[in-house]
């Protein structure tokens, strides 16, 4: 069974576009990994030198908010992209309604975070720097997500109509990748944190 849809487009060149626009997406990903990958040796690094020994204070509960927040919405893009093989328009634009709406609350339970940790003491600039790391690694994830929101938007007023069936699932496929490695990229944090609080 082939699993590629860009090697079922009739058009060389757009096969070829597609491609690229995957190719494109792996290396945007790999440079994100790299950031918070940079992100993580920055922190254990400062807080090994002595100065700052962890983050010394609770995560907020809000984080575990998130965390089944996006874990759910992953379930619904993967359930979009499964629509869109399936050429189901109608449940397609639900899933993906729902996907965004979940993001949103993303966002928020993200920002109420922010307000736990700012009634601890925790700000962005205090004495202990590594309690700003808190804000830097989730507000650069914050970044992602909103792209994430965009692309997920894109494929809801994409029209399934004007495109064939393996143009849509691709474009689908791209935007379902690139929201489950927000995803993985958040549980990656969260449990980071964890280990650091």
């Amino acid at each position: 069974m082939n699993t590629h849809p860009e090697n079922n487009i009739e058009d060389p060149a757009r096969a070829s576009a597609f491609k690229a626009k995957r190719f494109a997406l792996w290396l945007f990903i790999i440079a994100s990994f790299m950031i918070f990958a940079s992100l993580s040796s920055g922190f254990i690094v400062y807080t090994a030198g002595g100065i700052d020994k962890g983050i010394k204070i609770i995560l907020p509960k809000a984080f575990i908010t998130s965390t089944v927040v996006i874990i759910a919405s992953s379930i619904t893009v993967h359930m979009a992209l499964l629509a869109t093989r399936k050429g189901e328009s109608m449940k397609r634009k639900i899933l993906l309604a729902l996907s965004v709406l979940l993001g949103l609350g993303f966002f928020a339970s993200q920002f109420h975070a922010w307000q736990v940790l700012v009634e601890q003491g925790a700000f962005f600039i205090n004495n202990n720097a590594s309690q700003s790391f808190i804000y830097v690694f989730t507000g650069f994830h914050l970044v992602h997500i909103f792209a994430g929101i965009i692309v997920l938007l894109f494929a809801f007023f994409r029209p399934l109509n004007k495109y064939s069936l393996s143009q849509n699932v691709y474009n689908m496929e791209l935007s379902a990748m690139f929201w489950h490695f927000l995803d993985i990229l958040w549980i990656y944090i969260y449990v980071f944190l964890l280990l650091n609080q």
